[in-house]
This record gives structure tokens, sequence and C-alpha cells, in this order.
């Protein structure tokens, strides 16, 4: 999805077009996105723009879409489509431009479409009869066979096999036990809550691990979904949908490195910045909210400016 994405501005301005200005724009526009989100939640300009500031400035999105490498470009875009496809899902609740998106989403990450429980359960009433699940079914399948094409034409199956022909992957330390196992999980569980910033004995004295961070230091503000109500099914699917698409990115060999934070995260943030938007929303913005934002800005900003300004990181 990031290279049709990007064919326009090849067109008009030559191979040589940078593409991390795509993932600076995708970045933007998840600002822009989780700012509308939350005011469909709760009609609170001051929790809009608390909202919008914890995406853009307090979590590892504010990371991943300056650099726009091929993988953070990927998760950027299926974030992006994520969230437009939550938004559209709580605003007018058109099937079809949902199902796009989160076709969109397929091809940017396909282990994304496990969320569709969620979706379905925010267009439920725009479902009413067979029709209606057939506008939502197409644009989908449109995407998915579009894939399956693709795959054929370059490897011969439906499928995408192309980690499993890079030459020496399964002499790699981290796929020990094949491309994915579930023992990987361990490790992934590791990075994603335990795992901190590296500790010199010399200047700067702190510096940020490629191996990752956990995501609660990196977005402490992250604590809030746990307060949205689990009585709301929305919820509930909304937790399972990050199970899930864990899950999925644990069982692979590698956690992410080489990374700021926990990057495989970012596939499921559009749904933990869902229930960190209710979780507020149940109050009205406290002064420990600000305090856990300012912190996650910290952060980001010591990551962004350490590692693409000073190169002071390492594993």
């Amino acid at each position: 999805m990031p290279a049709i994405l990007l064919m326009p501005f090849v067109f008009l301005f030559g191979k040589s077009f940078p593409q991390q200005y795509l993932a600076h724009f995708l970045g933007a526009l998840l600002v822009v996105l989780t700012m509308k989100l939350s005011y469909l939640i709760k009609k609170d300009k001051k929790l809009a723009l608390w909202s919008g500031i914890l995406v853009g400035l307090g979590s590892i999105i504010f990371y991943l879409s300056s650099v726009g490498s091929v993988w953070y470009l990927g998760q950027i875009t299926a974030a992006f489509f994520l969230m437009a496809a939550l938004t559209e899902s709580l605003d007018k609740k058109r099937p079809i431009i949902v199902s796009i998106l989160l076709g969109a989403a397929y091809l940017s990450r396909p282990h994304t479409i496990l969320s569709l429980p969620l979706y379905l359960f925010l267009l439920r009433k725009s479902l009413p009869n067979i029709k209606s699940y057939l506008k939502l079914a197409i644009p989908f399948l449109m995407f998915f066979a579009f894939d399956s094409i693709y795959n054929f034409t370059r490897f011969g199956v439906p499928w995408n096999k192309g980690y499993f022909l890079i030459p020496g992957t399964l002499n790699e330390p981290w796929f020990s036990k094949g491309i994915v196992h579930p023992s990987y999980i361990l490790e992934d569980l590791k990075v994603a809550f335990l795992m901190g910033p590296k500790i010199l004995n010399h200047f700067p004295y702190l510096q940020p691990s490629w191996a990752g961070m956990a995501i609660w230091m990196t977005t402490p503000a992250f604590v809030f979904a746990l307060k949205a109500s689990l009585k709301e099914m929305a919820v509930k699917l909304s937790w399972l949908s990050i199970l899930l698409i864990f899950l999925v990115v644990g069982i692979h060999g590698g956690t992410g490195f080489a990374q700021f934070g926990y990057r495989f995260a970012v596939d499921f943030y559009p749904f933990l910045i869902f229930l960190t938007i209710k979780g507020i929303a149940k109050t009205n913005l406290k002064p420990i909210h600000w305090v856990f934002l300012f912190l996650g800005i910290l952060v980001n900003l010591w990551g962004v400016i350490w590692i693409n300004k000073f190169g002071w990181v390492s594993y």
C-alpha cells in the first residue's frame, strides 16, 4: 500500500522522491484523525487536543513517521487506514468506505484484518441485511484479490512467502525455531513491557536501545486505556483486536529491531488510542492526564533527537 500511495508522487517528481515525505504526511494525518475520533467519542475540544498531541508527540508514531524507512512506513500506513476506518465507523458509518480503508490497511500489514470484529460491531446498525454486508465485503475482497494475484505473479502462490526466500534468513539466531514459533512471544513480551533504555557510565549517560523499549515507557498515558469500561462491547472487541494482532507479530522471529520503543505495537495503536480516549472520556481531563502526556512527549522527543540528530543509540 505505501508503494501504491507513492506512485503519483513518483510519476510527478521522479524516482528520487523521498518516501519519508509520505511518512511525515501520514503521521500528521494520524494526528488529525485522532482528534476527530476523540471528538466523536466525547464533544470535548481539550480532550481532542490532548489526544492529537498524544499521537503526534507522545508516542513512537513521532519517531516512525520522522524516519519513514520501509518497515516503519508500512506500519504508519496501516495505522493511518485503521484509524480512518475507526473514525468512519463512529461517524458516517458507510460500509463501503470502511471496507476500502480496511483493504488498504490489509495491503499495508495483512494481520490488521484481525480487527474486523470490532468494525462489524461498530457498523452493526448500518448492516441490516445481506445486501449491506455485500457492500462491506466486496471492496475488501477486491483488495484481497489484488494482493493474491500480486503474490502469485511474483512468487507462484497467492500468499506472501517473500520472507522465506531471503538467503540465510533461517541462519539468524532470532529464527532458531523457524520464521514463526509460539515461543517467540516471550521475547516480544519482554520488549513490550520490561525493556528500558541503555544506562551508560559516560556521556550521554542515557540512550535508546535499538532492541526496543517498553510501551508504558514511550507512552505512559496508555495506562488510561485500562480505565475504559469492559461493560462496553466496543471496548472488549478493541482489547481482542490488540491481543490477536499481538499474537501474530509475537510468534514471528525477531522483536522489531532496529527500533525506538516496541514498533510492532503500532499495528494495534489505533485501538489502544481508542481505549485511552474512552478511558479518559469517562471523566474530565485532570492534571494527571497532562502529566502523563508531558512525560510521553519528553521520552519521544528524547528518542527522536538522540537517534536522528546525534546518533546516540546502540544495542
